[in-house]
């Protein structure tokens, strides 16, 4: 089959070719889906040891001014403005209605911020950065820069051996270092729910850095097949599948996300696009018909995307947003969307599979416990 031309390729193009990477299309790009080792000798080399994700088709770019923390915190309900230098945070950027345009991290690095959004939303995120705040700071995308996640318990050795002092950073924070000349910025964090990294990198300078980190005896390719499953386990959401525009932050349980001091009776409360729906629902005042909830199945049967959730009567009462078999928990395991009826942990619920009604139960998440280096 012919080369579909109309992808972008990252800086890592070439190397997952000469890894014998299966490449798909994702988010306009052509990336690695698996390489010969299959997913799950990925996802658990990743568990165990260190794997290196090829994440360059996400999106990073600055946001620069003095006014850019309140310009920024104005598009979100998320403590922008009181965030450390060299302090990460996840955010979600929302339109008026209160739905999540995108989820994102952020990282005060004094003079301005570094931001990085989902691959898929980039150019939405920037117009709509540029559209709203682009008169209050500078939005400066940086298409010169890959991405590189490292992650799994074995990442650290793996790094400090190459980039010494990154075994001082804790989850959520990060570093200017170099590398060979190369600069970089280090974040401890990532998608996975392990101890890792994430590492930007001027893009002439990616493919000898990932080689370098390959040649580790920690470090095996990842492709985004185990990204997914990794991410899943982890409870973590997936933009596009679990949370889009017609979600809010409370129906898809991320609650923890919006600080105090954005919220009613804070200090900075509302100001944002969609507060007074997105606020009214914190507080209880408006009710959510529906909650993001954890799934395991009680029968050996993978459930999938868009599978109709039912009660014991058949009633449907939700579908699954992200579903498949848990390499580390060896179960099939789901996240998705039920009424709030039925989002209490242990109900009962049935997905239809094929016309056959599995049993599954509400799950608490994450579904492997996280293993975040915290100091």
């Amino acid at each position: 089959m012919a080369e579909d031309t109309s992808l972008l390729n990252t800086p890592l193009h070439a190397l997952h070719l000469e890894l014998g990477a299966r490449m798909v299309p994702f988010a306009g790009y052509g990336m690695p889906v698996q390489y010969p080792a299959g997913l799950m000798a990925e996802h658990k080399h990743t568990r165990s040891a260190a794997g290196l994700f090829d994440v360059s088709h996400m999106g990073q770019l600055r946001l620069v001014g003095p006014g850019a923390a309140a310009a920024f915190e104005s598009l979100m309900p998320v403590d922008v403005m009181g965030l450390g230098v060299d302090r990460q945070r996840y955010g979600l950027l929302l339109n008026d209605e209160g739905g999540i345009i995108d989820d994102l991290m952020f990282v005060n690095r004094g003079d301005h911020l570094f931001v990085i959004v989902n691959g898929a939303c980039k150019a939405g995120d920037i117009a709509h950065m540029q559209a709203r705040i682009g008169e209050q700071c500078q939005v400066v995308p940086m298409p010169e820069r890959a991405l590189l996640a490292l992650q799994g318990p074995k990442a650290v050795d793996a790094l400090a051996r190459l980039v010494p002092g990154v075994d001082k950073l804790v989850f959520m924070t990060g570093g200017a270092f170099e590398w060979q000349g190369a600069k970089l910025y280090i974040t401890r964090s990532g998608y996975t729910g392990e101890d890792g990294f994430e590492i930007s990198v001027h893009e002439s300078q990616a493919e000898a850095l990932a080689r370098t980190l390959l040649a580790q005896p920690e470090v095996q390719p990842i492709g985004l097949g185990a990204r997914n499953s990794l991410r899943l386990e982890a409870g973590l959401c997936l933009y596009g599948n679990d949370i889009d525009t017609g979600t809010t932050p409370v129906e898809a349980a991320l609650n923890w996300a919006m600080q105090k001091v954005r919220r009613t009776g804070g200090e900075r409360a509302g100001g944002f696009p969609g507060a007074d729906r997105v606020l009214a629902q914190l507080d209880g005042a408006q009710p959510v018909a529906r909650k993001r909830v954890g799934l395991i199945a009680l029968e050996r049967v993978p459930v999938r995307e868009h599978t109709e959730l039912q009660d014991a009567e058949g009633h449907q009462i939700g579908e699954v947003t992200s579903g498949l078999l848990g390499p580390s928990i060896d179960q099939p395991i789901a996240m998705g969307y039920v009424t709030t009826a039925h989002a209490a942990i242990d109900t009962p619920v049935f997905a239809l599979v094929r016309g056959k009604r599995v049993p599954m139960k509400v799950s608490a998440m994450p579904f492997v416990p996280q293993r975040y280096h915290r100091g």
